[in-house]
């Protein structure tokens, strides 16, 4: 679905023009990094970065690759900047969650340079809607930076799996214990709560477990 003619502003205003088809790609990927009202967004010629942080201890990525976009172009090297993430949420399912087939949400991003608002551009069933979005002075976000040869155990496991164990857990503790080892019982989980304490061990040879490779024997709280 095209985006209105009459919409559309004159791009070469603008750093960064991203368009894309379905605008329900960039909202399902957004949802997976919302648990902070506010996110950074790095825009570069390979795509958009969105970062979430939490007390600077939790931090979380959504990447966008430009291949997504149908059309993508941007002026700088990167453009930073931060925006309200629950926001941009609400304008992307602005049209709710359409069941009808072949009708999907078109979305235009336009952002013209410090201190100017995202604007969105969504088209649906030839209704335009337009939304302005103020962004904010970006905060220093933490560098994550992890050798690989510092690393003592990485274990990938299936994110609806791991999803399912979380919402499991005895939300009464105030502490989860977290237990990774060469030797059985490989990967465990500890609650320590009102009921007492409870435990779940997953063997690396699990359906969940993707890649194990532990060296020593590690526990973290």
């Amino acid at each position: 679905m095209s985006l209105s003619t009459q919409q559309a502003d004159n791009d070469s205003q603008y750093l960064m023009v991203a368009k894309l088809d379905n605008a329900r790609h960039v909202s399902t990927i957004l949802k997976a990094i919302h648990f902070k009202d506010t996110a950074t967004i790095f825009a570069s010629p390979m795509g958009l970065k969105v970062t979430t942080e939490d007390a600077k201890c939790v931090q979380a990525n959504a990447f966008i690759q430009e291949a997504i976009f149908h059309e993508f172009t941007i002026k700088e090297e990167q453009i930073i900047f931060k925006i309200n993430l629950t926001v941009l949420l609400e304008c992307l399912t602005i049209f709710g969650n359409s069941s009808v087939p072949g009708v999907t949400t078109s979305l235009k991003m336009c952002y013209a340079g410090y201190g100017q608002p995202l604007l969105l551009i969504l088209e649906e069933d030839s209704v335009v809607t337009d939304c302005s979005i103020k962004t904010l002075e970006p905060d220093e976000v933490l560098d994550f930076d992890f050798c690989s040869t510092n690393v003592i155990n990485k274990i990938i496991m299936k994110s609806e799996c791991l999803k399912e164990v979380f919402s499991e857990l005895d939300m009464t503790s105030e502490i989860l214990q977290i237990l990774m080892s060469p030797d059985a019982p490989y990967f465990q989980l500890s609650t320590f709560g009102n009921s007492g304490s409870t435990q779940s061990d997953f063997s690396k040879e699990s359906d969940m477990v993707e890649s194990f490779q532990c060296t020593k024997t590690q526990t973290n709280r």
